[in-house]
């Protein structure tokens, strides 16, 4: 008899069910990811007492030994520090265990390895393990002239700086510090010059951090803390640890504004301070996310009378996958400008920063649309009702949609249809040419496609005559072929079409001249059509990806046609 494997089962291990990481053996992550990363980067080699070194020669850029700057930390911040190994910025990385320092033996043998006679900068995050393995180094180094700069920029553990504890820690500002020291020592600087600079860095930058959900750790499959839905933990640390301060969670300007005021005030800028201002994100936040903060930022420093000189925007040192951000203001000067500018071929670092912006640079790039609505004329009652029955349902077609879809039908008639204000006045051609117009223009995807198509026929057929009955019956028959040619759909395809095509046939077999009479008959028939495609296997559009499991949910586009013809406007009358 065979036996099933036990591990092939997520659910018969209830540790493995709670994994969302890509891993094999716990115990064989780090390993098995740096030699990942050391394969897809141009210019790294392994060394087996623990390092990672430049495979390119350590030379200035006109070739001569150079000074080796160093760096490293506990892994899970990447692309910090790794992936700053290059020309021009760092020389050799110490990586320890996740979040966890590396040990005083690889950093030494890193430094041994790495001095060509110029000497060696160690650039440390204020961590005591961190602080404490690279001290240990440089006391088994007699033989190779040493400095250190220590990034201690996080704000959040300010208090620890006024006493006797640890002071303040060092986060995103590091990578900071390694390019402007790796482009000194690439420059042919000397190292007690490197290291000035270096620490003018460090001294003049500040941070601090806010998440909106923990990090979750790859090795354990647990998260780093616990944060309730709807709160937020301000001032959290790049090793997953939980924030000094846990608020409501706010919109992004307030959130910003709140971070900014406390940088601003350890920092001591003065009004016309130029800035360089690195907008990081901790590993679980989206490049949209953050151009919106940068967006928020450069309101906020306009306000306060300060320039951004340079800006980086995007995920340099994270904390795993924390769903968070970090704010880091740097002065800055033409010098440390002309070195962050410098060229590096260091992989995680930016080929161009952000120019100089301010506020204006930052106005929401918004499209302007030419698609009024008619605003004279008698109320159209018809079409008033279609857009009543869709602006109280958006949530309700979104919810829809994310079943068998991608989850955006909703949002998308939401941003063509929501603001249109009530009742809607105009011929039906009008109108109906005017909505044709905002679904094109403002719902996008396939829907906008679609749906723009269906309107532009029903308006052209509108226009062509005076019998309602009569333009409602070619336009529905003119669309449903037009969409076909469009897309390809076919009735049973579990689209739209499979109402579009029975409202069509129901117009087109009309014996009335009654309009609110022929609307209830292709109401019927819409939804009728709609309900038949619960049972279907979409064949086009977003849910024909997804295969069998789009069937159980009723097409929301079916839903939306039947609604232009009557209803209740109630999601209910389709799903129950």
């Amino acid at each position: 008899m065979a036996h099933s494997d036990p591990h092939s089962d997520p659910h018969s291990d209830p540790h493995r069910s709670s994994i969302r990481s890509f891993r094999n053996n716990p115990a064989d992550f780090l390993a098995e990811s740096l030699g990942g990363f050391i394969a897809s980067h141009p210019d790294a080699q392994w060394h087996d007492s623990g390092f990672i070194g430049r495979a390119s020669e350590l030379s200035t850029d006109s070739g001569i030994p150079a000074v080796a700057v160093i760096s490293g930390g506990g892994t899970g911040h990447e692309p910090m520090h790794a992936g700053f190994l290059g020309a021009g910025m760092l020389a050799a990385v110490c990586p320890g265990l996740l979040f966890t320092s590396p040990n005083a033996v690889q950093i030494t043998e890193a430094t041994r390895w790495a001095d060509r006679g110029a000497g060696v900068l160690h650039v440390v995050k204020n961590y005591t393990g961190d602080v404490m393995n690279f001290q240990v180094a440089r006391q088994a180094l007699d033989e190779v002239d040493t400095r250190v700069v220590l990034v201690d920029d996080d704000i959040a553990t300010q208090d620890f700086a006024d006493s006797d504890g640890p002071g303040r820690r060092g986060t995103a500002a590091t990578i900071l510090v390694e390019k402007v020291t790796g482009a000194a020592a690439h420059r042919g600087y000397n190292l007690s010059r490197v290291a000035e600079l270096g620490q003018w860095v460090a001294d003049n930058s500040r941070s601090m951090s806010v998440a909106l959900a923990p990090g979750h750790l790859p090795t354990s499959g647990r998260d780093t803390f616990d944060l309730p839905v709807g709160k937020m933990e301000l001032g959290v640390g790049i090793h997953g640890e939980r924030g000094v301060e846990r608020l409501n969670v706010e919109e992004a300007d307030s959130i910003v504004a709140r971070l900014l005021e406390r940088i601003d005030a350890a920092l001591g800028l003065d009004e016309g301070d130029e800035v360089v201002c690195l907008v990081n994100g901790l590993g679980g936040t989206t490049e949209l996310e953050l151009h919106l903060i940068y967006g928020s930022v450069l309101r906020v420093l306009a306000g306060r009378g300060l320039r951004v000189r340079r800006a980086m925007v995007g995920t340099y040192v994270t904390a795993v996958n924390m769903a968070g951000v970090s704010l880091t203001l740097t002065r800055a000067t033409d010098e440390i400008v002309e070195l962050l500018d410098a060229p590096t071929t260091a992989p995680a670092w930016p080929r161009v920063l952000g120019g100089p912006a301010d506020a204006a640079a930052a106005t929401p790039a918004r499209i302007f649309h030419h698609d009024d609505l008619p605003d004279s004329g008698e109320e159209n009652v018809w079409l008033t009702g279609f857009i009543a029955r869709v602006q109280g349902s958006t949530d309700d077609l979104t919810e829809l949609d994310r079943l068998a879809g991608d989850g955006d039908f909703g949002q998308n008639m939401d941003a063509a249809l929501g603001e249109i204000d009530l009742p809607l006045r105009g011929t039906d051609a009008d109108v109906l040419q005017a909505l044709s117009l905002r679904l094109f223009t403002r719902a996008g995807g396939t829907s906008g496609a679609v749906l723009g198509t269906l309107f532009r026929e029903l308006g052209t057929a509108m226009r062509a005559t005076d019998d309602r009955v009569a333009g409602l019956a070619a336009g529905l028959d003119s669309a449903h072929r037009a969409i076909t040619e469009l897309g390809g759909a076919k009735q049973g395809d579990n689209t739209l079409i499979d109402a579009l095509i029975p409202a069509a046939q129901a117009a087109a077999a009309a014996t009335t001249k009654d309009f609110s009479g022929v609307l209830a008959d292709c109401y019927t028939a819409a939804a009728e059509g709609a309900a038949t495609t619960r049972e279907m296997i979409a064949r086009k559009g977003r849910a024909s990806y997804l295969g069998a499991a789009s069937r159980g949910v009723v097409d929301p586009g079916a839903i939306l046609v039947a609604w232009i013809f009557g209803g209740r406007g109630d999601i209910s009358d389709f799903t129950d």
